[in-house]
């Protein structure tokens, strides 16, 4: 008598029990973590007052996953029901090891986990997929018009930005839904015997035949659709990207039209799909889809690379005439550099005239940076570090000040706590998280002077020298509010840049009342956080959640921990802002500000696009990497755009972490869009103060991507654009001596005098040089950071036949010079020798002013603490005769007389006195003309009169002297430089003269 099988594995109870608990660990390990992170990013929104923000992003990422997950499921299973249900009652089995026999035995005795578990799957997948949308959806349902039309089809500009998108992702779902449909549908139907391949045809039952039919013309008829929309996709076509991007002649002339036959075509071909439900002859659909391919291949490929090669390459200056012209004018627009907001004055590059003949001078000249806040940070931290877990970044920032009524731009930076720089007794998890939890303390230095000058190069040389120095004005616990230069009243730094380096870069503050303070505040005081920041602790389900969230078991048993402890964490203000507005891009560099007595950083925010029809699309990296970003590592935004608004800036107190947005843009429709998702998020921009506005930057990285666009787009005429023989360059940094460098030199922020009321305004500038090798100065650009005018650009454009040095070729005539090459081989035996910002000025009504602070360093090992001192200043100006003459001594005024005679009255002098620094918009007295300028060859004001009581000989040189003068002056009045060339020579011939006479 047989045995019935065994129609099952039985487990026992305590396998069962098992196998539980190891799948509920299972779920645990892999939502654990996410369950954590929602849980305590939901308290962290609440703490900053953005839980808006986090719930809007939820909500929209729940709506997408389920609306596409629950439709490609839903279309997906009735697919597999239709299937199942149409299947044939009888179905041959071929022999005894027919695989498909077997497959649908498999399948029938599980046909509720294959009917139902596949769609559930594929759903949920394409669920998690589709939610990375939200942007699209909200911008879809929130967008309105740009009030600008595109050039070819004349719609809003808001349908490619909001609506186009959205269409573009329901049309791709579609597509995924009705291809996995059919392949769904083609297996269940061959499995259940609906399709079998054997014999020399096979063979299709009618049910398989309509079904497979309706979904194959369902495609191709989305097919159409998709034409349809890919006719205004042109619009950011990339077929002529290395010229310009957007529609060019063949796509509109031949990819457009082409298009629109393509979409007839599928429209007939859907037809012809449908049609197979009732024809059983199945040539027909296939026929329509050989002839929806070769029209692919013929319309859509052949015929455009026809064009192209025969049509358009040979006369393409003419034919993409038209289609440059829209791509220059929407670029202008995208990146907002159109000729409303620049100002393009030619410029000689050459000038007859002294800054002391030009009021506006006085103020660029005064105000020349000589400290470089991206080599002094060592210097900082060495004189003001004060404790070793304090520590200023590697790149410190500038802003300015009105002291006294007064405006000058300072190097600044909060002294912050370094977590890196704790010792190894102190970095155990108490003293980490409780004890060392911020920094203190806001640190200036005048930009344009040092303690005072090295005279002996020497005395640098050994290190013996106390020169050089920035003059610090800090505000911390240990300055008196009445010291205070710029007075702040909270000092304490929790949220920084340093800060926010660590690996783990939380912190517990607070505790049990009446319990001792716990953190570092001064060797003398200890402290307890009182700010509204941070999470509370205090109960125990916070501290599990936190506990899990950073792996550490001392959350939990610490007694420093009590019932009002709260965690602080995400301290870096940029990732702060980050986080409260995902939908912004931010600026690679905050800058502290002190706002109202308290230290605030200031964090710059973009909203972008990436398809605006016809403007050319640039990689944010690309564009923003400079010299700086190689040096510091900072992460770079890995982004494509082709629209830029610097719409929103954003503060986050150093103290208690609270971020507010503003809006500095009303007219941007993008940042419209996305007030209408988050309402109430972006505060008006009526309610920035004017202290605020005052400490308000132009933004480092638009401006370079600004720059970017403009080395071509300042032309005009299409022609000229095409043959690119008027595109500018982004000179290379000169200062960086290495094989190969290709590291572009970065904007700088400096104080120039505005030509209409001749005080200091504070700019954001770059020099531009030829496109290629042509390293000749092209242009000059500069924005306004000041709240009136700001944002306005000014291009200086010198002639294309210009001989003005650029950069790299001023610092190679300056570090070439005899002197300056002497003195650096007398000090690179003992020292490091660094290069300084080289800032190109202005001056003259038509010179350039090269000026460049030349440091050194002591290099007495690794293990020794060195820092940068400013040693000497090198100065180069081209004169109008075409003489590049370059100054190279201690202080500004003295590299600059030996340049422009008489020109350093109008520079700042060393020391912590400005007293006798010259008034913007004044001119200094008339210099000494009795005297001879040291070291100046140039032509002197005025006539020289000989000491009384002087040698015969000494007054012959005089008057020797005073002829040279005039031929001087009568060759700059004849314009002959060959003239007044040998006329500056015997000039420099008689000074010697009159110097070496007793």
């Amino acid at each position: 008598m047989g045995m019935r099988p065994p129609t099952g594995l039985s487990l026992s109870r305590r396998s069962r029990v098992l196998l539980v608990a190891a799948i509920v660990l299972a779920a645990l390990l892999l939502l654990g973590p996410r369950l954590t992170d929602t849980y305590t990013n939901w308290l962290w929104f609440g703490e900053v007052g953005y839980r808006n923000v986090y719930l809007t992003v939820l909500r929209s990422r729940i709506i997408l996953f389920v609306a596409i997950g629950l439709f490609v499921g839903l279309v997906v299973w009735l697919a597999l029901l239709l299937a199942y249900r149409t299947r044939p009652v009888f179905v041959p089995v071929v022999g005894p090891n027919d695989p498909i026999a077997r497959y649908r035995t498999t399948v029938m005795s599980r046909l509720r986990l294959f009917g139902v578990g596949i769609p559930v799957l594929l759903g949920l997948l394409s669920g998690l997929v589709a939610q990375s949308n939200w942007v699209t959806l909200q911008l879809f349902l929130n967008g309105g018009d740009f009030g600008q039309t595109d050039p070819q089809f004349h719609l809003d500009i808001g349908f490619y930005a909001f609506d186009l998108p959205f269409y573009r992702m329901v049309l791709n779902w579609l597509f995924v839904a009705i291809v996995i449909a059919f392949f769904a549908s083609l297996v269940t139907h061959y499995i259940f015997g609906g399709l079998r391949l054997s014999g020399r045809e096979g063979v299709l039952t009618k049910p398989a035949r309509v079904q497979l039919a309706v979904i194959a013309g369902i495609f191709v008829l989305l097919k159409a659709f998709a034409y349809w929309f890919d006719r205004y996709a042109l619009l950011s076509s990339a077929r002529k990207k290395d010229t310009f991007e957007g529609g060019s002649f063949t796509d509109i002339n031949a990819v457009l039209p082409g298009k629109l036959i393509l979409l007839a075509i599928a429209v007939i071909c859907a037809i012809a799909f449908f049609a197979g439900i009732v024809l059983r002859d199945l040539r027909v659909p296939a026929m329509a889809a050989a002839l929806l391919v070769l029209s692919s291949i013929l319309v859509g490929a052949v015929y455009p690379l026809i064009v192209e090669q025969f049509s358009v390459r040979p006369n393409a200056a003419d034919k993409e005439a038209e289609y440059i012209e829209r791509n220059i004018e929407a670029t202008r627009q995208a990146y907002g550099i159109t000729k409303d907001k620049i100002d393009y004055k030619d410029y000689k590059g050459e000038s007859r005239k002294s800054p002391l003949e030009v009021p506006v001078d006085a103020a660029t000249i005064a105000n020349a940076r000589l400290l470089d806040p991206n080599i002094l940070s060592p210097t900082f931290t060495q004189l003001q570090q004060r404790k070793n877990f304090y520590g200023f970044p590697e790149s410190l920032d500038i802003d300015r000040y009105n002291i006294n009524g007064e405006v000058q731009d300072y190097i600044v930076a909060a002294r912050e706590l370094n977590p890196r720089a704790l010792s190894e007794g102190q970095t155990n998890w108490i003293n980490q998280h409780t004890v060392y939890t911020h920094g203190n303390g806001f640190v200036a230095a005048p930009a344009n002077r040092v303690n005072k000058p090295q005279a002996d190069a020497n005395q640098a040389a050994s290190g013996a020298s106390d020169s050089g120095y920035p003059i610090f004005m800090v505000s911390d616990l240990a300055t008196a509010p009445d010291q205070q230069h710029i007075r702040v009243d909270q000092p304490r730094i929790y949220f920084g840049e340093l800060i926010s380096q660590s690996s783990s870069d939380y912190a517990i503050v607070g505790g049990t009342e009446g319990q001792a303070p716990r953190e570092y505040d001064s060797d003398t005081a200890s402290y307890t956080y009182t700010g509204a920041g941070g999470v509370p602790i205090g109960n125990w389900f916070n501290r599990l959640a936190f506990a899990a969230k950073y792996a550490e078991r001392n959350l939990l048993f610490s007694s420093a921990i009590g019932e009002n402890s709260k965690i602080i964490f995400n301290r870096s203000p940029k990732d702060r802002v980050q986080k409260v507005a995902p939908w912004l891009t931010t600026d690679g560099n905050a800058y502290p500000a002190v706002v109202g007595g308290r230290v605030k950083w200031i964090v710059d925010a973009y909203t972008t696009l990436d398809k605006y029809p016809y403007a050319q699309t640039t990689s944010l990296e690309g564009a923003v990497e400079d010299s700086i970003d190689q040096k510091t590592g900072r992460l770079l935004p890995r982004k494509e755009v082709s629209y830029i608004r610097n719409s929103v800036k954003a503060t986050v107190d150093a103290y208690d972490g609270s971020v507010t947005l503003y809006e500095t843009d009303s007219t941007d429709p993008v940042l419209k869009a996305w007030q209408g998702v988050f309402p109430g998020a972006v505060k008006p921009e009526s309610e920035i103060s004017p202290e605020l506005r005052a400490h308000f930057r132009y933004p480092e990285d638009l401006f370079k991507v600004q720059r970017e666009m403009l080395t071509k787009y300042h032309v005009d005429n299409p022609r000229e654009f095409f043959t690119t023989n008027a595109f500018w360059a982004v000179p290379t940094d000169p200062t960086i001596e290495s094989q190969g460098n290709t590291f572009k030199q970065p904007p700088y922020y400096v104080l120039l005098g505005d030509p209409k009321t001749n005080k200091p305004v504070f700019n954001l500038t770059s020099a531009m040089v030829g496109f290629g090798n042509r390293q000749f100065l092209s242009a000059y650009i500069s924005v306004r950071s000041d709240p009136d005018d700001y944002g306005k650009f000014t291009i200086l454009r010198l002639p294309t036949d210009t001989q003005t040095q650029g950069p790299q070729q001023t610092q190679n005539s300056m570090t070439t010079a005899d002197e300056v090459s002497r003195e650096k081989t007398l000090l690179s035996n003992s020292n490091k020798i660094k290069y300084g910002n080289l800032l190109t000025l202005p001056i003259a009504d038509g010179g350039i002013l090269y000026v460049e602070p030349f440091y050194n360093e002591r290099n007495t090992g690794p293990n020794t603490s060195t820092f940068p001192q400013l040693l000497r200043v090198l100065v180069s100006y081209r004169d109008f005769a075409g003489s590049v003459r370059v100054g190279y001594a201690p202080t500004l005024a003295e590299a600059l007389n030996e340049v422009l005679p008489g020109a350093g009255a109008l520079a700042t002098a060393s020391g912590g006195d400005p007293a006798n620094r010259p008034k913007p918009g004044t001119l200094p007295p008339a210099p000494d003309t009795t005297q001879p300028q040291p070291g100046a060859p140039n032509p002197l004001p005025g006539t020289v009169t000989p000491p009384t009581g002087s040698s015969a000989a000494k007054d012959a040189a005089a008057a020797e002297l005073n002829r040279r003068i005039e031929a001087v002056r009568t060759a700059m009045k004849t314009g002959n430089f060959a003239d007044f060339g040998r006329a500056l020579d015997e000039l420099e011939a008689a000074v010697k003269a009159y110097q070496d006479a007793k």
